[in-house]
């Protein structure tokens, strides 16, 4: 798992963090951690955009961690 550590961080900084792992493989994990909620509504339409699955949680308030993958695809 690819750990992005953008506490502190504010847009576009974390996103641009996010672009440099664009190689991301089938089943491979990025961790983005962020502090800044507007952060997570851009990471969410990025990666819509481009179909990544994300999982967002919450463990401290105000601190979220945003697990991003490619899906891998079904076998026939």
């Amino acid at each position: 798992m690819i750990e992005l550590d953008c506490l502190g961080d504010i847009c576009p900084v974390p996103m641009l963090k996010l672009k440099q792992c664009r190689m991301l493989k089938d089943g491979e994990q990025i961790k983005l951690i962020t502090d800044h909620s507007c952060v997570c509504e851009n990471i969410t339409d990025y990666c819509k955009k481009l179909k990544l699955n994300l999982r967002v949680e919450e463990p401290v308030n105000g601190v979220f961690e945003m697990y991003i993958s490619k899906s891998v695809p079904l076998q026939k």
